[in-house]
């Protein structure tokens, strides 16, 4: 091995778990993208959508093992997409976090307190979305 190779497989993160599949919903690009980045590094495999009605598509054809979704977004609300989750795959809405920067809109927060998830409140640590991450798949 010359000293390129060992340098190159040095920075590789050794995954103490499975590789878990996460579809994350955001509307917010650069939140997503920074979210995925997060994620990618803690060795999620991580899919985007930026819509509700794009992620619906999403899940009828892709096998995820987590869903992390935003409540607020155009063409498909983080809670109607709950809804048709639980429909299409009843097991996944068991494994889903919730992100919103709209905590105290009444419709979703009826929403939040119904589907009985955890909902992270923007701005959060990122720790807090692994933690969140994490135990969703527990």
């Amino acid at each position: 091995m010359d000293q390129t190779q060992a340098t190159s497989t040095q920075s590789y993160k050794v995954s103490k778990h499975p590789l878990k599949a996460i579809l994350l919903v955001d509307d917010d690009r650069a939140l997503a993208e920074s979210l995925q980045a997060a994620l990618i590094e803690e060795n999620y495999l991580v899919d985007v959508a930026n819509d509700g009605q794009q992620a619906l598509l999403k899940l009828k054809v892709n096998e995820y093992d987590g869903l992390v979704t935003d409540l607020m977004m155009p063409n498909l609300r983080g809670d109607q997409l709950y809804d048709e989750v639980a429909k299409l795959r009843p097991e996944l809405a068991k494994r889903v976090l919730l992100i919103t920067g709209y905590p105290s809109d009444p419709t979703l927060k009826a929403f939040v307190e119904r589907a009985n998830l955890k909902c992270l409140i923007k701005p959060f640590a990122l720790n807090d979305l692994i933690t969140g991450v994490r135990q969703m798949l527990s």
